[in-house]
């Protein structure tokens, strides 16, 4: 038996025995040593997250050692996603899409556990004597920068020169945040309604810190770039009100499903 933190209602999670692992052929068997909390994490908890069913072990941004399979003994990290390799889009090279995927801390047992198995194909090695915490960041910074990947090469301008909004200040914010100011970006403001997480980014960062309830938000038609890491039904909106026609808006977080935007703005800008 091993100890794990299991999802078993909403908003409940349980301390508890749980039967070992049982590593099937392809995969490997990892002692996980540290672990985040993603947003989506949270969103299981409170129930708002269907595809992810109790009871089920949570966590996907983990780092740990393999304990059996290939590469046994090597400190890793996980893509948490595991894909087909054989479907029309793994075909592609778009294995995100993959039409068989799973993942673990979805549809699979995740890493709020002392042990856990996968894919031998999705584990990542890192640098071996990189700390824990850094190294269980790698998940979410891999989002920030993909994010702003996409962006780069939609900008009509080269990055460093736009002026770009952050909606949202925890960790893709403000990594998103960090990213930008080491591809030298001058012109970055992070907005965040937790006065706890203005002063994290305020003090990380160089970046204009503002709150959003209260404060006033960049112009109309003033920003070249919005990354969007809260996805609620008034950052949506806000988002599309700061940028420029012809700008940029990357849409990361998943706060709210559905909300109505400005399709004629999308349209016609």
């Amino acid at each position: 038996m091993m100890k794990a933190l299991v999802y078993t209602a909403p908003n409940e999670v349980t301390y508890r025995d749980e039967p070992e692992p049982s590593r099937a052929a392809g995969e490997v068997l990892i002692g996980v040593d540290a672990v985040g909390i993603c947003g989506s994490d949270m969103h299981a908890y409170h129930g708002h997250d269907p595809r992810r069913v109790p009871p089920l072990i949570l966590g996907h941004e983990l780092i740990g050692r393999i304990l059996e399979g290939p590469g046994t003994g090597t400190r890793v990290t996980v893509n948490p996603l595991i894909t087909c390799g054989t479907c029309e889009y793994c075909r592609q090279g778009r294995d995100n899409l993959c039409s068989n995927r799973t993942m673990i801390g979805m549809t699979r047992a995740g890493g709020f556990a002392q042990r856990m198995t996968t894919a031998a194909r999705s584990v990542i090695d890192i640098p071996q004597q990189m700390s824990m915490r850094a190294a269980a960041l790698t998940e979410p910074a891999a989002t920030a920068l993909h994010a702003i990947d996409r962006a780069t090469r939609a900008l009509a301008r080269p990055l460093p020169e736009a002026r770009v909004l952050v909606q949202g200040g925890g960790a893709i914010g403000l990594l998103s945040a960090l990213l930008l100011a080491r591809y030298g970006v001058r012109h970055i403001t992070v907005a965040e309604t937790n006065a706890l997480r203005r002063a994290s980014v305020a003090a990380a960062t160089s970046a204009r810190v503002y709150d959003p309830a209260t404060d006033a938000a960049p112009a109309d038609n003033s920003v070249d770039l919005v990354i969007d890491a809260v996805g609620a039904a008034s950052t949506r909106t806000a988002a599309l009100a700061a940028v420029k026609p012809g700008g940029v808006v990357v849409h990361v977080g998943l706060q709210h499903r559905a909300s109505d935007i400005d399709m004629r703005k999308l349209t016609l800008a």
